[in-house]
């Protein structure tokens, strides 16, 4: 019943249904197959094509074979849904599930398991070379995860050339790094051409505006108080008095 599993210990061919999933550390998946045939006689899913992780036979109690996921892995017998708990980036693998049914012929399928860490915020970098009038502006986007999609607005890469002249420059620019789980941007302003607006006069202005609304409903807060009546004969400037 089993003639080609030394074959697939050292090759796991194409053409063998499946599909990808991904999850990030600590996270708890499960790893099924929708179109399982329905009556089956075992259930082994294997890490790696040559490494058994549990095995089920009908009339049997389930295996659990002393491997790194047998603390970890529960196997729903009738889904085959393998279970595992807290997975790590070290369980990132292509996981085999072979089936044998009640016919006595055999199907595999494949599930390839991607356990990636949460994508750090990037920053941007910049260098600027003016000449005449205008200015040459690269800008660098990158973190220390190399495996990630870096994004420019509608173009793609980690660098970004551009040119800015007094009559036309952008004056924001964004990166965005992602990967499958997950995604962070920077964001750079800029004042004038090759001018960079500063972070802290950023902070400032919306500080200024928090203050400013919370001023505000204190304010109308106080006036509804003070005249019984709400939102009416309140008004609220510095030459004049709050009531009617």
């Amino acid at each position: 019943l089993w003639p080609r599993r030394e074959h697939w210990a050292l090759e796991l061919p194409d053409d063998i249904p499946g599909y990808s999933k991904h999850a990030t550390p600590s996270d708890n998946v499960s790893l099924q197959i929708s179109n399982l045939p329905k009556n089956h006689k075992s259930l082994t899913w294997f890490y790696t094509t040559d490494q058994k992780i549990v095995e089920w036979e009908s009339g049997e109690p389930t295996k659990y074979f002393d491997t790194k996921f047998k603390d970890r892995a529960t196997l729903g017998s009738q889904s085959g849904t393998l279970h595992i708990r807290k997975v790590q980036k070290e369980d990132s693998s292509t996981y085999l599930l072979r089936v044998l049914k009640d016919n006595g012929h055999e199907e595999e399928y494949k599930i390839s398991l991607m356990v990636l860490d949460p994508v750090q915020k990037p920053e941007i970098n910049v260098n600027t070379t003016e000449k005449m009038n205008t200015c040459n502006l690269t800008l660098s986007c990158g973190i220390q995860d190399q495996s990630v999609t870096y994004t420019w607005y509608w173009e793609s890469g980690s660098v970004l050339e551009d040119v800015h002249t007094p009559q036309s420059y952008s004056k924001s620019y964004t990166c965005q790094v992602s990967n499958p789980i997950s995604s962070q941007n920077d964001t750079i302003h800029f004042t004038s051409p090759c001018v960079q607006a500063s972070s802290s006069g950023v902070a400032w202005t919306a500080t200024w505006l928090v203050i400013m609304v919370t001023t505000l409903l204190n304010l109308l807060w106080n006036c509804e108080e003070l005249t019984g009546v709400k939102l009416q004969g309140c008004k609220i400037l510095p030459s004049l008095t709050i009531g009617s």
